[in-house]
């Protein structure tokens, strides 16, 4: 063969490999949508047991006010040494009333999604910033002075 052909061919199968390291690596997390599945709650008629049993425990329940399941899913996509991108979300809350009956299924999607930015690298607090040495020096001479009531008195 001709040594052109063979330096064509490995430039070729270079370019590939390369190029396939580059493709984008999709990731399912949460929970694993069915549709057909999430038809099938239906207030009035469903109930905690039978939605259980339908789509399994869900991601998180509501601590507070009326009961809710959220049955929470989100694919991502991301290419190599970037971080990752939502592709699709999607938030299926599940509201029970006192005695366990399902009020109401609503779907959500990638349009409620909140993106937050954090503002630099330290968390705002209350109160005055001390040094290292306030710290470390600021309580002598305010516990056991003079006048102070002590634990015998």
């Amino acid at each position: 063969m001709n040594r052109s052909k063979i330096l064509g061919l490995a430039a070729i199968g270079a370019a590939a490999i390369a190029v396939s390291g580059c493709t984008s690596i999709r990731e399912s997390r949460g929970y694993i949508v069915d549709a057909t599945l999430l038809q099938t709650v239906q207030p009035g008629i469903d109930n905690r047991r039978s939605v259980e049993g339908t789509l399994g425990r869900p991601t998180f329940e509501s601590q507070y006010g009326q009961t809710t399941w959220y049955y929470v899913s989100s694919t991502t996509g991301r290419r190599p040494f970037v971080r990752p991108r939502i592709r699709e979300h999607s938030v299926l809350a599940v509201k029970f009333d006192e005695a366990g009956n399902v009020i109401s299924a609503e779907r959500t999607g990638i349009d409620k999604v909140v993106y937050l930015s954090p503002d630099g690298d330290a968390t705002p607090t209350l109160g005055r910033e001390r040094t290292f040495l306030e710290d470390l020096f600021g309580n002598i001479g305010a516990v056991g002075a003079p006048g102070a009531a002590g634990p015998g008195q």
